[in-house]
């Protein structure tokens, strides 16, 4: 009995670490005959969200650049949209562009204010470990946003931790038509969550190793993807979108000298602006 009550402490100890929100662990007969079963709709199932959207790749500070795509697409200067319209961030709204709190500060008022949805990027992440004391490295674009960072208040630093901290990896929306996530999704983890799915959604599927550069090294994913729920997604920088199995990368480089681009939905219609500069080397 005691290698099986050791045992039953591992298993639990790893459902911890696969991220699930909840593990209930019932001491005795009497807390399991009274407990019960309550069906809750997962966090990532926002079915009942229909849209019309507008979905909007890593943006990555570059706030001149995301003002000129919102006014490009109809929105106001206060977020607001005369068709009803809502954006959708994509991740990676953070690092190695010029104005990171100013994109915060646009993302946040389309989110919280104005009926807007965002994904957690891999960036976004990162940072949020650097909020929360991690020994974290200053590479990879994260030294610019720490460095622009360490301008703003205390309060608007809460702010900012907390809005990321509220977003979640991927969303189902659209009656389940459309998936989000910043490095797209496998089909077989729509609408799931554990570690594994989280790691999917923050960067793509990869091989578990490291390029010379210390970058994941991808596998295509979406050559393979078979599923009737379009997958739009960011993360992997490309020249132009372009549908491969009912997925799409809008992830075009902006901060790297290409540009900013946004998918209309349910129109599949492309909107993009060209950088303003080279934020970034692309390395």
């Amino acid at each position: 009995m005691r290698e099986h009550r050791r045992l039953l402490d591992g298993q639990l100890d790893q459902l911890r670490k696969q991220r699930f929100r909840s593990v209930f662990h019932l001491h005795g007969v009497e807390e399991v005959e009274s407990a019960s079963v309550q069906i809750v709709r997962r966090e990532c199932d926002r079915r009942t969200d229909r849209g019309p959207f507008d979905l909007i790749g890593d943006v990555h500070g570059c706030a001149a650049e995301l003002r000129e795509l919102l006014e490009r697409l109809g929105y106001s200067a206060d977020g607001r949209h005369p068709d009803g319209r809502r954006v959708v961030f994509l991740g990676d709204l953070v690092d190695r562009g010029p104005a990171i709190p100013e994109t915060l500060e646009i993302a946040m008022n389309l989110v919280c204010a104005r009926g807007g949805i965002a994904v957690l990027g891999n960036h976004d992440a990162k940072l949020l470990r650097w909020f929360a004391g991690k020994n974290v490295k200053l590479v990879h674009g994260l030294e610019q946003s720490v460095e622009q960072l360490e301008g703003c208040s205390a309060a608007d630093l809460h702010r900012y931790r907390l809005f990321l901290e509220s977003l979640g990896v991927h969303y189902l929306l659209d009656g389940g038509r459309l998936v989000i996530a910043h490095g797209g999704l496998a089909q077989r983890f729509h609408g799931r969550t554990s570690g594994a799915v989280r790691a999917f959604c923050l960067f793509g599927d990869t091989t578990g190793e490291t390029d010379e550069d210390g970058y994941p090294i991808r596998l295509d994913w979406g050559s393979e993807y078979r599923g009737e729920a379009a997958v739009v997604y960011g993360h992997t920088p490309t020249l132009e979108p372009a549908w491969v199995n009912n997925a799409l990368c809008i992830d075009t480089g902006c901060v790297f000298g290409g540009s900013l681009t946004a998918l209309r939905w349910p129109e599949r219609t492309i909107v993009s602006v060209p950088a303003r500069e080279i934020y970034c080397d692309h390395g």
